[in-house]
């Protein structure tokens, strides 16, 4: 068993081998809390947490780090527009971050740092690359001299003398306009921390260099992202890091975007669609399989009809949980292995799409198995499949969904009553022998996405692809 990842350092898909055996050190960059959440800024959550559950499925012990970026210049303007405490804004912000994440079934991160919980490692660090020769104070600023160490933009595959370096307001005193800030002068009004070199506020990309080494050491074995973060951050980061000392990550995992008509989900482009009013249209878990089960590397366009496609897929995969638990009488438990097929897929770059559909040819299986009435053929396929949804996050019977639809659960009962009083029009009809109109109500109700099954205890209905 090797489980092999995409290692954007690399640039080709490696074998991982732990720094630690039967251990795996993760830290990823988590939320910059100057608002709430999109579904964009979810998936990475989300493509991690599938990580960190396989990583556990394979016997690992994850120690897994999402930190918290609570101070940037976003949050400090809101705090000015608002007349709000910039605290305010990112402890608001950040309640609603874990929101999201746990109403789409994340598991809660071993730590989760602020990035203001950690100004003396930000210090220590700032003191030990200026001793070193890498970085300098300038104007109240700390800045990093990109052309004191040699292996800067080799994450990103730049050229250094081709290099636009994304510059802050009063980033002054610079000896080179492409070195960058680590620590930036306090303006009058501003939050700040007092330093050997004045008081001031940390850049953002120190911040995950000092916490990542203060939680994991000076080597670690993934350091995960969107694609987005690649540059600066993450060369950044590498740069800090590798110029103090530190060996850093030894695998580079970043994942794709959640894109509106081609362009990146972000709130400046006003293209977002917030977690809190997806959960209020869709159900948590659905969202789940939506934003979960394409590859973490591909990017997801957003549309409601792909929406309702992830629906109408998992409806299926729901509605053979049901029916087979209805058969048994009573809960199944996962089997102790996941299928051979679906093992492979995920061990090869967390190849979810190739692994859910061993999901839904088990499930294919297993519903042959229910028609022939082979019960116990039906409830070892169900056995596997929990399984393979435990690992994905996505068993209905967890724990975690148990009250997850409340709104639709409710809308299911007001569903189920009329539905029923329709298929107790058609039984009559079929009582009475009128076989057209019973057949028409079938038809009727199938062209609103019901699919209609008799079975010997009489009529049941199940949501069907759109």
């Amino acid at each position: 068993m090797t489980i092999r990842l995409y290692d954007t350092s690399a640039r080709q898909i490696r074998d991982f081998s732990p720094l630690t055996d039967g251990c795996v050190s993760i830290y990823l960059c988590g939320a910059t809390v100057q608002a709430a959440p999109h579904i964009g800024h979810i998936r990475s959550g989300l493509n991690f947490d599938i990580m960190r559950r396989w990583f556990d499925y394979r016997g690992y012990d994850v120690t897994f780090i999402r930190n918290v970026t609570d101070i940037d210049d976003k949050i400090i303007r809101k705090s000015a527009e608002q007349g709000r405490p910039w605290w305010s804004i990112g402890y608001e912000n950040e309640r609603a971050f874990n929101d999201g994440y746990d109403v789409l079934g994340c598991l809660p991160p071993t730590y989760e740092p602020r990035a203001t919980g950690h100004i003396t490692e930000m210090v220590e660090m700032m003191r030990g690359l200026i001793e070193r020769g890498h970085a300098y104070e300038a104007d109240g600023n700390v800045y990093f001299d990109v052309k004191s160490f040699p292996g800067y933009l080799e994450l990103s595959n730049q050229e250094l003398d081709n290099l636009l370096q994304p510059e802050g307001e009063g980033e002054t005193g610079k000896r080179d306009p492409r070195d960058f800030a680590m620590w930036k002068r306090a303006k009058e009004g501003e939050p700040s921390w007092e330093t050997p070199w004045g008081r001031g506020r940390p850049g953002w990309h120190l911040e995950c260099s000092a916490m990542a080494h203060k939680y994991l050491g000076r080597e670690f074995d993934i350091h995960g992202g969107g694609i987005d973060l690649i540059f600066p951050h993450h060369e950044n980061e590498i740069a800090q890091a590798k110029a103090f000392g530190d060996a850093f990550a030894r695998y580079w995992v970043h994942n794709g975007w959640v894109t509106m008509s081609g362009e990146k989900m972000s709130k400046s482009l006003g293209n977002s669609v917030l977690v809190s009013e997806m959960v209020k249209k869709w159900r948590p878990i659905v969202l789940r399989y939506y934003l979960g089960t394409p590859h973490y590397r591909s990017m997801i366009e957003y549309s409601e009809e792909a929406l309702r496609e992830a629906e109408s897929a998992f409806a299926r995969i729901e509605g053979f949980v049901q029916r087979v638990v209805e058969k048994a009488g009573g809960v199944v438990e996962p089997a102790a292995q996941v299928p051979p097929a679906f093992a492979d897929a995920m061990d090869d770059d967390l190849g979810v799409p190739q692994a859910l559909a061993i999901v839904h040819t088990t499930v294919r299986q297993g519903n042959s198995a229910l028609a022939a009435d082979d019960k116990e053929a039906a409830v070892e396929r169900l056995a596997e499949v929990r399984a393979m949804l435990g690992v994905l996050g996505l068993d209905p019977l967890d724990p975690q969904w148990a009250g997850e639809s409340d709104r639709g659960e409710d809308l299911h009962g007001v569903v189920d009553t009329l539905v029923r009083l329709v298929l107790q029009q058609r039984e009559a009809a079929r009582g009475r022998k009128d076989w057209a109109t019973a057949d028409a109500i079938r038809d009727q109700l199938n062209q609103s996405g019901l699919v209609i099954e008799d079975g010997p205890t009489g009529p049941r209905w199940t949501l069907g692809p759109r």
